[in-house]
């Protein structure tokens, strides 16, 4: 059995994905979404410059917990060299608990692609070849990369582009649809998933504008796509696998998660901030989106982001449900 149907074998399972997404999927966001349905789950955006230069800082990003059995590690550069000191590095340090190496050839942010990082491999297929190249002839795991329709507005490469990726060794690809000129405005064009999947024969991953259970249950069902990236949809809803996976195979539509459940995912979720990370600074932004919709959410937000320490939040919590409860 190849790599392509390994990864297809893992998608058949659960075919929606916790997705990569820098300052968000730490070990703390990865644990709250694998508790509720993410059996696969990926790393932040890791520098292979960053590993290269054995920075400490750069392999927190990498390391899974050890509550976590698996990690997909998404790997952005440029240079196909340290992409191959990279793969072999994380192997060496992941061992057995790494499920496959992703490339990132969609981030759109300009201090990436200015770099010639990120979306703008898009505008050189030749080097994106050779990257996908190098990963696999030191990977024992899949590579698989992330794109998007194309770099330019109005474009549209990624089906060719696949295809060369696919011949370079890529065992499966993802696309964003969006280009990376669009950043996350307007409307993602998902018919570009159905693009990619008539150029390649390994699997499709769709990615864009999947805000909820019923967004990435319709993608799988009416696109090519046999997996599905949930990105900005896991933002307060980490029961969003589970409910997706519930709705694609039974039909059943999401329970609505009360306050006080969604309250106590926030006393979680602070709870492994406090344990794994160093800081607590991140839970500023995650910690406003369980409030979405609850009582006077505009001040509480603005009470957030003067804590600091795991105490004043997890204290502040307790406001909030005592609010949320004489409101009622």
């Amino acid at each position: 059995m190849g790599y392509a149907d390994t990864i297809r074998g893992l998608l058949a399972e659960q075919p929606f994905l916790l997705a990569p997404m820098a300052g968000v999927t730490d070990a703390a966001y990865r644990i709250m979404c694998r508790r509720r349905g993410a059996r696969l789950a990926y790393s932040e955006m890791v520098s292979v410059a960053g590993l290269a230069y054995a920075s400490n800082k750069t392999w927190r990003l990498v390391l899974p917990e050890d509550e976590e059995p698996q990690i997909c590690v998404q790997l952005f550069g440029s240079k196909p060299d340290q992409f191959a000191g990279a793969v072999e590095a994380v192997a060496e340090r992941v061992g057995s608990r790494l499920t496959l190496i992703d490339i990132n050839m969609a981030c759109p942010a300009r201090k990436v692609i200015t770099k010639g990082e990120g979306c703008a491999l898009m505008e050189t297929p030749e080097l994106a070849e050779e990257i996908v190249r190098a990963c696999v002839s030191r990977a024992s795991v899949p590579v698989t990369v992330k794109m998007r329709t194309a770099f330019r507005q109005g474009e549209r490469t990624a089906p060719e582009l696949a295809r060369r990726l696919e011949a370079a060794g890529a065992a499966a690809v993802a696309v964003h649809g969006r280009s990376a000129k669009q950043l996350y405005t307007g409307q993602a064009d998902w018919t570009v998933i159905d693009d990619v999947a008539r150029a390649v024969d390994i699997p499709v991953i769709g990615s864009g504008d999947v805000f909820s259970a019923a967004d990435a249950s319709r993608m799988l069902a009416e696109t090519a796509a046999e997996g599905v990236f949930i990105a900005r949809g896991t933002y307060g809803n980490p029961w969003v696998f589970d409910d997706a996976l519930k709705l694609a195979r039974e039909g059943d539509a999401p329970a609505e998660r009360s306050f006080v459940e969604r309250l106590d995912a926030l006393r979680e979720h602070l709870g492994l901030t406090h344990r794994y990370l160093p800081l607590m600074s991140r839970a500023r932004t995650y910690a406003t989106w369980y409030l979405k919709g609850m009582p006077h959410a505009a001040s509480w937000r603005g009470s957030v982001v003067r804590c600091s320490t795991y105490e004043e939040f997890m204290a502040l919590v307790d406001e909030i449900e005592a609010d949320v409860a004489a409101c009622q």
